[in-house]
Formats: structure tokens, C-alpha cells, sequence
């Protein structure tokens, strides 16, 4: 039909075969669309690159397959934030936020999990440039895998690697079309590619490879190229660094939280109001015998691992309480804890004004 405005296509790259360790993955792809054109942006699932780059764990005959999946999921993870039944949200090697560290168990072997790539920035620069050689195209590649989202229901594909296309397109400063400053505005444009093109690749129908087509996008200088590495939040920015009732604390002293001064009795009733949203865990607080507003975090039993973590639990969970209602603190362990029950003193300082 003429007369349609000029858009952008997204085209699913079909007849691929099934890939193993070693496959050669970008002469696939080349030889299933020898239709790529300069300016393309290849859309690839982690699942194929960790594949042909052999990020498989294979189990022993008759091994537990859950099992086994927890094990490579505690290999995978840096950080736990949180826990609930054998679900874990963990951070990953490559800094991602993600629940079962990227794990996968889906369209593989039943005696297969496949491991998020090791990193898949190096993955898509050595994808493109391999097309660059085989089909002599300028393309960008991003490498998508399934996330899911906090506060949403629902799956989307989101960037773990790219080249060749600058992962965030930065706004700030722009004025919009009423004069107003933009001043937090960057769109994670390698995120919306890897969504795009989920949408004609599916989870069930065997295809891994997409195209997305007519999309002017910013592409930065080879030595210049950071891939997805400015998606990853840094903890200064990070305003969501607990979890709530599920969550697994930190045990690190937050020292980016400085207390302000404050009304003692005032900041332990703010605390103790957090606290009693978690009566599952089994933590006494009492009054500190220093400064103002300080709680001596105590445990009725021994300490263990499980009612540490308990512990860490609550805390976490009434530090986001109190900064949502503007309280500072500042957690500190006690140092060599041993068999007493103090667990640490918590901080309150005044409501900022």
C-alpha cells in the first residue's frame, strides 16, 4: 500500500538449526538471511550464544535436577537480595539483578541448564564482527535474554549484551516540545530492541534470531563501545538496595547513610513500628545506651545463620520504612558478636526536614 509513513520492521530469522558447543554461530545466521543489510540490528537469544560457547552444566545420570540447579545458581550469584522457598533473586558475575541467576532449563535436554554467557558484550562484538567478515555487513548485535520486573507481572526480553549500538540514549538536558528540561530521561534502547524482537522470535516457536530493521540508532567508536555495561546500576543510585519480607540483609555497614540528629524515643518508635509489619522473625529491640536514637538489635536464641539472616531481614526491611518516611540510620554489626545475642546497633537519627 502507498502512501505508509516509513517505519521500522522486525523480521525473524527462520530455518536455523538446533546449536551445540562450537557451532559456528554467526555463518548460521548469515546463511539463513543472506538478506542482512548495513544498518540492521541482529537480536540473538543468550540461550544460543551460551550454547555455541559451551556455558552448559550437564548432569550426571539420575542426578537431582533441582538440586543441581540450586548449585549452579550459588556459583552464578554474588549477592542474594532476596529469598522465598527455593526462589532466589540474586546478583550475577556480570552485575545483572535477576531471579535464579539467569539459570534456564527451558527448550534444552531435560539433562541440560544453561548458564547465562560469561560475558556477553565480548559474545555480540565477536558476533558482529564475524557477520562483518562472512556477509560483509555493518550490523549491531544485541545479546537479549527473559527477565522479569519489579512491581509487574509478566516476562519481557532485556539487553545482557550488545555492540556496535550505544545501549542507553541520553536525554538529559534536551528541552521537549513545551521548553521543559529533561533531566533524568535515558532510554534503554538495547532493552526495547530485545523486547521488539521477542515478539517474532516467542518462547515456543524455535526461533532465536531476530532483525530489526530501519531503526536510526547512535553507534559508537569500536574502542568506545561499553556494550550493556551503563545498564547496570551503580549502589550510589541504587534507591531499592533491600528487599522486604523475603528479604536476605545485608551485612555490611551502609556507609553511604550518614544519621542526622534526632529525638531518641521518637526514632525507636518509628523503628518499632517497622519492625512489627515482620513478626514472623524473631528479633527483641531495646534501646541503645549511646546517642540519640540508638536500637541494640538482639536475638532471643542463639545465633545461628538462619536467625542472623532473620535478623538481617527485619532490619533491611525497617530501613526502607524509615527512609520512605524520611528517617536516617546507620546499620552497624556488632564486631565479634560470637555467642551473645546482640546482632548489631541501628542508628535513628530526626526526620529530614
Amino acid at each position: 500500500m502507498s502512501g505508509l509513513p516509513a517505519g521500522v520492521s522486525v523480521l525473524p530469522v527462520a530455518g536455523l538449526p538446533e546449536f551445540a558447543p562450537g557451532d559456528d554461530l554467526a555463518a548460521a545466521v548469515a546463511a539463513a538471511a543472506p538478506w542482512l543489510a548495513d544498518g540492521d540490528v541482529v537480536v540473538v537469544t543468550s540461550k544460543v550464544v551460551s550454547k555455541v560457547e559451551g556455558r552448559l552444566v550437564r548432569l550426571e545420570p539420575g542426578a537431582d535436577r533441582e538440586a543441581a540447579r540450586q548449585r549452579a545458581i550459588d556459583a552464578e550469584t554474588v549477592r542474594v537480595l532476596a529469598r522465598r522457598g527455593p526462589l532466589k533473586i540474586v546478583q550475577t558475575h556480570q552485575g545483572w539483578v535477576v531471579a535464579a541467576a539467569g539459570i534456564d532449563a527451558s527448550n534444552v535436554a531435560s539433562d541440560t541448564l544453561v548458564l547465562l554467557p560469561e560475558d556477553a558484550d565480548a559474545s555480540a562484538r565477536r558476533l558482529r564482527a564475524r557477520l562483518r567478515a562472512l556477509a560483509g555487513v555493518d550490523v549491531a548485535v544485541v545479546v537479549s535474554d527473559t527477565f522479569g520486573r519489579t512491581w509487574r507481572e509478566g516476562l519481557t526480553d532485556v539487553a545482557v549484551g550488545s555492540a556496535g549500538i550505544t545501549a542507553l540514549d541520553d536525554h538529559r538536558g534536551a528541552l521537549d516540545a513545551h521548553g521543559n528540561r529533561l533531566e533524568t530521561t535515558r532510554i534503554a534502547v538495547v532493552d526495547e530492541l530485545a523486547s521488539a524482537a521477542d515478539l517474532v522470535k516467542g518462547k515456543l516457536a524455535g526461533v532465536p534470531v531476530a532483525v530489526v530493521r530501519g531503526l536510526p540508532v547512535r553507534r559508537p567508536a569500536d574502542d568506545a563501545d561499553e556494550g550493556t555495561r551503563p545498564l547496570v546500576r551503580l549502589p550510589a543510585d541504587d534507591l531499592f538496595p533491600y528487599g522486604s519480607r523475603d528479604l536476605v540483609g545485608s551485612r555490611a555497614p551502609a556507609n553511604d547513610l550518614v544519621p542526622r540528629p534526632g529525638d531518641r524515643e521518637a526514632a525507636a518508635a518509628a523503628f518499632r513500628v517497622a519492625s512489627a509489619a515482620l513478626p514472623e522473625f524473631p528479633v527483641v529491640l531495646r534501646h541503645g545506651g549511646e546517642g540519640d536514637g540508638a536500637v541494640d538489635v538482639h536475638l532471643p536464641d542463639a545465633v545461628t545463620t538462619t536467625s542472623a539472616l532473620n535478623a538481617g531481614a527485619l532490619v533491611g526491611a525497617a530501613i526502607v520504612q524509615l527512609h520512605a518516611e524520611g528517617w536516617a540510620t546507620r546499620w552497624e554489626p556488632a564486631p565479634g558478636a560470637g555467642g551473645t545475642s546482640l546482632v548489631g546497633r541501628l542508628w535513628l537519627g530526626g526526620p529530614a526536614l
